[in-house]
């Protein structure tokens, strides 16, 4: 049996991105975006409001982080969470890989409002799945090069699943933001 491997790895998330993450995000707005479940959470805000340790961000709005990173780790919103995935997961993966802009959390945008976020994720999203389906079975051979640090020597097929996971895991906890957002007392 042949099995075209592109086709598997590509199917595997953008099945979970078409028919559980996105649909998950719709109607997300300003105020739940924004939400901060617990005292202390990262986020993305106003420049001027950030209160962690360090902050990224070439816009008005930055997202909080510290390096290292604190023990144990604050929750993050879902604001945090999308730009995460925007930057970290897709945009600096699509930057390497496949011809996307140069993209780093000290020189990216963040959205102030979940509209643009969305539209954010959608396109990070477009260009990921675009570029992996573009690879065939050669370009999953090869090895990822020096900009992937501990997958350097991996074939891209390593690096294409441990970014299925990333999105999957992080869009699992962004809807279970939702889903505290929705019950959330008073």
């Amino acid at each position: 049996m042949d099995i075209e491997w592109t086709v598997q790895l590509v199917d595997q998330l953008d099945w979970h991105w078409t028919n559980q993450l996105r649909p998950r995000l719709s109607g997300l707005g300003d105020d739940e975006y924004f939400w901060e479940p617990a005292p202390g959470c990262w986020n993305v805000r106003p420049r001027e409001e950030s209160t962690a340790p360090m902050a990224a961000g070439a816009g008005e709005f930055v997202v909080d982080f510290g390096f290292p990173e604190p023990v144990p780790p604050p929750v993050t919103t879902i604001a945090w969470r999308i730009a995460h995935i925007v930057v970290g997961v897709f945009g600096m993966r699509v930057a390497n890989h496949f011809g996307g802009p140069a993209v780093d959390y000290g020189s990216f945008e963040y959205a102030g409002d979940a509209a643009t976020a969305l539209h954010q994720l959608d396109t990070a999203y477009a260009s990921w799945i675009e570029g992996v389906r573009d690879l065939g079975e050669d370009g999953l051979a090869k090895p990822c090069g020096p900009a992937e640090g501990p997958y350097a020597d991996a074939p891209m097929a390593a690096l294409v699943l441990h970014i299925n996971r990333e999105a999957i895991h992080h869009g699992a906890e962004i809807a279970l933001l939702r889903d505290l957002y929705l019950r959330r007392a008073g």
